[in-house]
C-alpha cells in the first residue's frame, strides 16, 4: 500500500469515528438546540459519506492508470480538504463558535463537488492497470 493510500485510509477511519461521535453528541449533548443539532448532524453525514468515498478511492485508484488515476488522486485530496472546510465549519458553528474568515462552508462544499466531478471524469478516462 502506498503512503498516500495509508493517509487516505487513516483520514477515512478518523472521519468515520468522528462522524459517529458527532452524530451521537448532536442527539444527546445538543438536545435542546435544534439549529445546533441540524448543523452537527449535517457535518457528520457529509464527513461519513466522504470518508467512505476515500476508502473506495484508495481501493480503486490502484487499479487504474493514466489521467484517470491522476484525476482520482486529486479527487481524494479534494474530499479531504472539502471535508475539513465544510464539516469543520458546520461543527464550529453548531458548537457555538465563530470563524475568523467567512465562506469556508461554501468553499468546502464547492471543493467536495469538484472532487466528485473529477472522480466522474477520471472514471471516463481511466485505463485498466494490470
Amino acid at each position: 500500500m502506498k503512503p498516500v493510500d495509508r493517509i487516505w485510509l487513516f483520514f477515512a477511519a478518523l472521519s468515520g469515528a468522528m462522524a459517529v461521535a458527532a452524530g451521537a453528541y448532536a442527539s444527546h449533548g445538543l438536545a435542546g438546540d435544534a439549529r445546533a443539532q441540524e448543523l452537527v448532524r449535517m457535518a457528520a453525514q457529509h464527513q461519513m459519506w466522504h470518508g467512505l468515498a476515500l476508502v473506495a478511492l484508495a481501493a480503486l485508484v490502484r487499479r487504474v492508470g493514466g489521467a484517470g488515476r491522476l484525476l482520482m488522486r486529486v479527487a481524494g485530496w479534494l474530499f479531504i480538504a472539502g471535508t475539513i472546510l465544510f464539516s469543520g465549519t458546520l461543527y464550529v458553528l453548531g458548537l457555538g463558535g465563530s470563524l475568523p474568515i467567512g465562506m469556508t462552508a461554501p468553499t468546502g462544499g464547492t471543493t467536495l463537488i469538484t472532487g466528485w466531478l473529477l472522480l466522474a471524469i477520471g472514471a471516463l478516462v481511466a485505463r485498466a492497470e494490470r
